[in-house]
């Protein structure tokens, strides 16, 4: 047995695997012992030794396990594979004096593992079923790793140059390929080898379109697989491959009419290219008179409503094809033409409107007495032909139900709930938060106090449960102290330095340096706000160090109330009495984060309380409490959106002249009464736009937390990062924005938010990535729910971004666009009316006008016109002339206002 083990710590895997051939099953099962402690052992090994070990242990291992089940457990473990797979020539050798029926019950098993995905790994299986004599268990993870076999092949093999050369040798090719669909994703490897073609003359599709041809693979399984799989649907990506497979195999006008039901549902349902697809096929087959009027009028009731307006304009083409062609289709089909009058674009509403008057004059009176409902969807733009159509059945005068806005609820705010009682219930919470670095403020806030609390009760069991529930962090193994304290010095995380210090895996020393140490205020908010984090961090680790005499601290003092981070002021008069009663002296930091997270507002009785605890701690927060206005007041930045210095009609200007940023005043926050990680709160700041590495942070709840009770300095503080979202591109810069509205004063109920806030909100809606325009869109109807929105000032922001080249116009129309979808159109209205007067003066006028315009005119349409005149310069652009979408979307803003009669 140490003549093995030494073959398995050098290396030499061969070596091993004839050593293992040797053993009898006593000396196997010893020799397993071994194996598992190194394999334990290992784990705590620089990757360099690790990577030496890898294949021996598992050539090893494998071989002296006897169990089926724990043998595949052993193989498929994915400490023990690398980039080049298992060895499977030599795993095979070291089974090789097993049983067959052992051979296929392992075959079986490791088909299952979803580990099991590298060609060797196929080819391991597809031998061991092979030796066994059974069939080849065909699951996910076999055919994966079969593609990365087959790929394998083709790249090394040089017999073979072309994949379909490589398919053709494939024994088990026909079992196989039908079951390339049957994933959620494709097995990456259909479009690795050609670099994503997946419809080269040699790529996948083709071949396997080919290779059904030559009766390799059976035509109907394929087309069964490939259909079936759009059916289900998923992402465009995840569809790619099945699409070009059922386009390779071009099928035949019986094949296509026997499957019409499936080409209804993609075309109904599918995602933009399947749907696209499906209603080719359909419209082959109408022209070959193998689809029914029945069918067509259920695939088009489905497609008008669909959003591509290339689909929906294809499928009016076909409908007015067949209205032409047939006479006896107008009852049928003119209703499910109708109901594209409630579509939301205006050109697809003209066209569905000029295609029923085109055939309604043919019609029975009834069918016009049925379409009249519908064509009440449409706007004063068309009004005056629906009139023409159905004369006195447009009852115009028709009392209408008043519109009502739809906005969300306004969010409760969530209490933290009691403190954690138990420690098994504190260790789950806090190995979930190390474990996943996150530093959401309810279960952090919650896990940080409770590791205080615990750690002065039952210090005990807390050490011994933690360190169980956190086995396989790094720090926590058998890694030099100075090591750990070098990296969480730099960079303490979350939980993981408290954690870490409760362990005794960080000394005193790195708590008292880092303790020190974070204290630099850095240059951006960012940074600032992290040093806070930290410096909260660092004192508690200092507190969890303490024994119980030295650490009479029983809990933490900033623990919010709210899961917004603020802290009822009452409850903080609460805890600082029982400080007193314990004799307890407050942490500095965590007392500094206490007061930024109180409720100032109507605070005064508090105030009283506070005042009469009789001491220090109770009278700096009675003083807080009296003291009016921010930590940090915002200052205007003065401009507008007709400054001579500004891009856009002005000429783009000089860099410095396009930020539009807010700088703040010095606040409340001093240097006498707070510790140093809070001075650069405290400070005057300028708005300066310099990027930093905390752009991608996911930190910002933290952030937000740290000051709940200022959200329009947090909001001054982070538009760089929203300003460098909009014009650079970076993804989740404008995540915290929904945090951001709902964090807010007390006093502030009832009254509009911030220029800092209305000014992130304006760059957030014209973020790069939709992701970003859509929190955007959530906090801009949360701040309209609570009736803090002021949309002439929103939109002064806006304005002024476009001026400055700051803000797409397409992006801002696309946010407007989903804010109006989901009922919201008389603020998205009151939002755009304040916006379009320096859009519309611009000249020439700017890209993404027409669609602006085009959502206004749907509010209007829908909630009526906002009160007062028409926005300056409209009457100007819808008299134009011409059919751009800008002329025709003026017009039909100006005639929802009632500038103007529709046409």
């Amino acid at each position: 047995m140490n003549e093995l083990l030494t073959a398995v710590r050098d290396g030499r895997t061969r070596d091993a695997a004839l050593l293992v051939a040797d053993l009898d099953r006593a000396g196997r099962k010893e020799a397993l012992a071994g194996l598992k402690l190194l394999r334990k052992e290992a784990r705590g090994w620089d990757w360099r030794e690790r990577a030496k070990v890898r294949h021996p242990l598992l050539v090893a291992g494998a071989g002296c396990h006897t169990g089926a089940a724990a043998c595949a457990t052993w193989i498929g473990g994915q400490d023990l594979r690398d980039w080049s797979g298992i060895p499977h020539k030599l795993l095979l050798k070291v089974l090789a004096d097993r049983d067959p029926v052992w051979l296929g019950d392992l075959s079986h098993r490791l088909a299952v593992r979803p580990t099991a995905t590298s060609g060797t790994d196929f080819q391991l299986v597809q031998e061991l079923a092979r030796i066994a004599r059974c069939p080849l268990p065909v699951t996910a993870s076999v055919v994966e790793a079969w593609v990365a076999s087959v790929n394998a092949v083709r790249l090394h093999d040089r017999k073979h140059q072309t994949l379909i050369g490589v398919l053709r040798e494939e024994a088990d090719l026909g079992v196989l390929a039908p079951r390339l669909f049957d994933g959620i994703e494709p097995p990456p490897g259909l479009y690795w080898y050609d670099r994503g073609d997946a419809v080269g003359t040699d790529g996948w599709p083709t071949v396997l379109a080919t290779l059904a041809g030559e009766g390799l693979v059976e035509r109907g399984a394929l087309i069964d697989g490939a259909l079936n799989r759009l059916l289900r649907g998923g992402r465009p990506g995840d569809l790619r491959f099945s699409l070009a497979v059922a386009r390779a195999l071009e099928l035949t006008a019986d094949e296509e009419a026997e499957r019409v039901p499936d080409w209804i549902a993609m075309a109904a349902d599918g995602v933009a290219p399947v749907a696209g697809h499906a209603q080719g096929v359909l419209t082959r087959l109408d022209t070959l008179g193998r689809l029914t009027t029945s069918d067509l009028a259920d695939v088009s009731a489905s497609i008008l409503f669909r959003t591509e307006k290339k689909l929906v304009r294809a499928q009016l083409v076909l409908l007015g094809k067949v209205l032409r062609r047939d006479p006896a289709s107008v009852e049928p089909l003119l209703p499910v033409v109708a109901e594209a009058f409630g579509h939301e674009d205006m050109d697809i509403r003209e066209r569905a409107l000029k295609l029923t008057a085109r055939h309604l004059t043919t019609a029975p009176a009834s069918l016009r007495e049925e379409l009249a409902p519908a064509a009440a969807q449409l706007g004063p733009m068309h009004r005056e032909l629906a009139r023409e159509l159905f004369g006195d059945l447009l009852d115009d005068e028709r009392q209408a139900p008043p519109y009502e806005e739809a906005l969300p609820p306004v969010p409760a705010l969530r209490p933290l709930g009691a403190a954690v009682a138990t420690v098994s219930e504190l260790v789950e919470e806090v190995a979930a938060l190390v474990k996943t670095g996150s530093l959401e403020t309810t279960p952090f806030e919650r896990a940080l106090d409770g590791l205080i609390r615990h750690s002065r009760s039952d210090r005990t069991a807390l050490t011994e449960a933690l360190r169980d529930a956190l086995a396989g962090q790094w720090w926590l193994e058998d890694q030099p102290r100075s090591q750990v304290d070098r990296w969480f010095t730099s960079n303490p995380r979350g939980l993981d330095v408290v954690a870490a210090a409760l362990l005794g895996r960080v000394s005193a020393d790195a708590v008292k340096d880092g303790r020190a140490r974070r204290t630099a205020t850095g240059r951006c908010a960012h940074a600032a706000l992290d040093g806070v984090l930290y410096a909260r961090l660092w004192e508690a680790a200092s507190l969890v160090r303490a024994d119980r005499r030295a650490h009479p601290v029983p809990f933490l003092l900033a623990t919010p109330t709210w899961h917004t981070g603020a802290l009822d002021a009452a409850e903080l008069v609460e805890r600082l009495r029982t400080y007193r009663d314990l004799g307890a002296l407050p942490g500095p930091v965590d007392f500094g984060q206490a007061l930024l997270r109180v409720n100032r507002s109507g605070a005064d009785h508090v105030a009283e309380e506070a005042a009469l605890l009789g001491t220090a701690e109770g009278d700096r927060l009675a003083a807080w409490l009296r003291t009016a206005g921010p930590v940090a007041p915002v200052l205007p930045h003065g401009l507008d959106s007709d400054h001579p210095t500004r891009g856009g009609r002005h000429g783009r200007g000089a860099p410095g002249a396009r930020r539009v940023l807010l700088p703040t005043a010095e606040g409340s926050v001093t240097a006498a009464e707070f510790p140093r990680a809070f001075h650069w709160l405290g400070h005057a700041r300028h708005a300066h736009g310099n990027p930093c590495h905390h752009e991608f942070s996911a930190r910002s709840e933290h952030w937000l937390a740290a000051l709940p009770q200022d959200p329009d300095s947090v909001a001054a503080w982070l538009t760089p990062t929203l300003m460098y979202g909009a014009e650079e591109g970076m993804r989740g810069s404008a995540r915290f924005l929904p945090r951001l509205v709902e964090a807010r004063d007390g006093s502030a109920e009832g009254r509009p938010a911030g220029e800092a806030t209305h000014l992130a909100l304006a760059y957030g809606l014209g973020a790069r990535h939709p992701e970003d325009r859509l929190s955007a869109v959530d906090a801009l109807l949360l701040l309209a729910a609570q009736d803090r929105l002021d949309p002439a000032l929103l939109g002064r922001e806006l304005a002024i971004l476009v001026d400055h080249q700051l803000l797409k116009i397409n992006r801002l129309a696309d946010s407007a666009r989903t804010a109006a979808s989901t009922g919201a159109y008389r603020t998205v209205l009151a939002v755009l009316s304040s916006v379009l007067p320096t859009l519309l003066a611009h000249e020439p006028a700017p890209r993404g006008l027409g669609e602006i315009l085009a959502v206004a005119a749907e509010c209007a349409e829908r909630c009526g016109p906002v009160a007062g005149e028409p926005a300056a310069g409209l009457a100007a652009a819808a008299g134009r002339g011409g059919t751009s979408q800008l002329v025709r979307q003026a017009g039909r803003l100006l005639a929802a206002w009632g500038g103007a009669p529709g046409r």
